[in-house]
C-alpha cells in the first residue's frame, strides 16, 4: 500500500525550528522569522506574498499553515462570542471570547475531550479523544485574531485563558510550549501576566510549573474543601487530595510572587453548608489566594441544581465576613452553551456527529 505523506502543522514550530526548516529547502534564514509571523498572523500559504510560489506550493503540499479551521461562529446576546473549531482528523474543540473594557480574552482548549471526569463538567462526558498539539492550541488564537482583523503585530486579543476543553497540565509538554511560543516576541508576544491557566489540581505539575520559570495566573478548580466530597465531584482528588493540592498552590505563590486564584462552583444542597464556609476559611488562612464563586452551569442529565444569585451572594456574605477575599462570577455566553465543552456537546448530538468528526 502506498504510504501518504503525513503533514506537520508549522504552528508546532519554534524559529528556531523553523530556520533549520529554511536552511533545509536551501532559503535565506530570514525567511524564518518572515514565516513565523505570517504562521502567528493566522495565514495560509497563498497569503503569504513575500515568499516566493515555488516555495509557497512546496510548503503547502507537505506541512499545514493553520490546521484549527473556524468550523461555526455563536454570538450570545451578552456579547460572548463561542467558536466551535474543526481540527486535521476530525476532532472538534472550542473556544470562548469575552469582550471586557480591558480588551478581548480568548479562553482557548488544551485537549479534544478531557479525561478528568469532573461531574459537573461537559467536557470529559466522552471522555478524552486526544492531547492537543502547542500549534493546535496557539491556531485558535491565531484564528480568532485574525477573524477580529488581528496579525501579529497588531494583536486584537489582549488575554488568553486555558480553561477551555481539557485539563491543560494533563498534556503540560505541548501547553509549555505552546505558552513559549504565544509569549515570544517574534510573534503573538503575550505577556505571562495576560495568561492564566485552570486546572483541576494536577500537585506535582503545578510544582513543575513553577519550576519551569513560568509566572502565568493559576487557577485551581478547588469546588469542595472536603477530601470525601471533592473524591465524588473530582476524581483527580483521590490521586491529590486537597491538602496537596492547596500545598501545590502556596509553592506556587512561593516560587512566583503571583496569586492563585481558587474556583468553586456552588451546587445547591452540596457544597453551599456553612461548615463549607469555614473549610474555605481554614483552607485559605495565611495564603494570598482569591476565590471565584462560580454558578453552577446545568448539565443536561444531570440533578445538580445551581443556587439563585441570592442564595450565591449570601453565601459569598458568609465567606466575607470571615475575611475570605471572593466574588461571584458572571455569568457570560449561558444562550450559547458557553460552560466548557458544551457547546461541542450539543453540536454533535444536533448534527448526529460521532468524537471524531465523522457522520453516524
Amino acid at each position: 500500500m502506498e504510504n501518504k505523506l503525513i503533514k506537520q502543522n508549522l504552528l508546532d514550530f519554534t524559529p528556531e525550528e523553523l530556520q533549520t526548516l529554511m536552511a533545509a529547502k536551501g532559503q535565506k534564514p530570514y525567511r524564518a522569522a518572515v514565516l513565523f509571523k505570517w504562521l502567528h498572523s493566522g495565514a495560509e500559504f497563498s497569503e503569504m506574498s513575500d515568499f516566493p510560489l515555488p516555495l509557497r506550493e512546496e510548503l503547502d503540499g507537505e506541512y499545514f499553515a493553520q490546521s484549527v479551521k473556524i468550523r461555526e461562529k455563536f454570538l450570545s446576546k451578552d456579547g460572548t462570542a463561542k467558536y466551535l473549531f474543526g481540527l486535521n482528523g476530525g476532532q472538534l474543540i472550542e473556544s470562548v471570547l469575552m469582550s471586557y473594557t480591558a480588551g478581548n480574552t480568548l479562553c482557548v482548549s488544551s485537549q479534544a475531550g478531557c479525561r478528568m471526569g469532573c461531574v459537573f463538567c461537559a467536557s470529559g462526558a466522552d471522555g478524552l479523544f486526544r492531547s492537543l498539539s502547542a500549534g493546535e492550541i496557539l491556531g485558535q488564537i491565531a484564528a480568532v485574531n485574525r477573524e477580529l482583523g488581528g496579525t501579529a503585530r497588531d494583536r486584537k486579543i489582549q488575554n488568553v485563558v486555558l480553561m477551555g476543553s481539557g485539563e491543560p497540565l494533563d498534556n503540560y509538554e505541548a501547553v509549555t510550549k505552546f505558552l513559549r511560543l504565544v509569549m515570544d516576541n517574534r510573534g503573538l508576544n503575550l505577556g505571562q501576566r495576560c495568561i492564566s491557566l485552570s486546572t483541576c489540581g494536577i500537585a506535582p505539575k503545578i510544582r513543575r510549573l513553577a519550576d519551569d520559570g513560568f509566572t502565568i495566573n493559576l487557577t485551581v478548580s478547588l469546588h469542595s474543601g472536603f477530601n470525601e466530597e471533592r473524591n465524588a465531584m473530582m476524581p483527580i482528588n483521590k490521586s491529590y487530595p486537597v491538602e496537596d493540592v492547596m500545598s501545590a498552590a502556596r509553592y506556587y505563590f512561593d516560587k512566583t510572587g503571583r496569586r492563585v486564584m481558587l474556583e468553586y462552583t456552588l451546587i445547591k444542597g452540596k457544597n453551599m453548608r456553612p461548615a463549607d464556609v469555614l473549610k474555605l476559611k481554614n483552607l485559605s488562612r495565611g495564603f494570598p489566594c482569591h476565590i471565584n464563586l462560580i454558578l453552577l452551569n446545568p448539565i443536561e442529565g444531570s440533578d445538580m441544581k445551581a443556587p439563585t444569585r441570592d442564595e450565591a451572594e449570601k453565601f459569598k456574605g458568609s465567606l466575607e465576613a470571615l475575611g475570605v477575599l471572593c466574588t461571584v462570577r458572571r455569568a457570560l455566553g449561558s444562550d450559547i452553551g458557553g460552560a466548557c465543552g458544551q457547546l461541542r456537546s450539543h453540536y454533535m448530538t444536533s448534527q448526529n456527529e460521532v468524537p471524531n468528526g465523522m457522520k453516524k
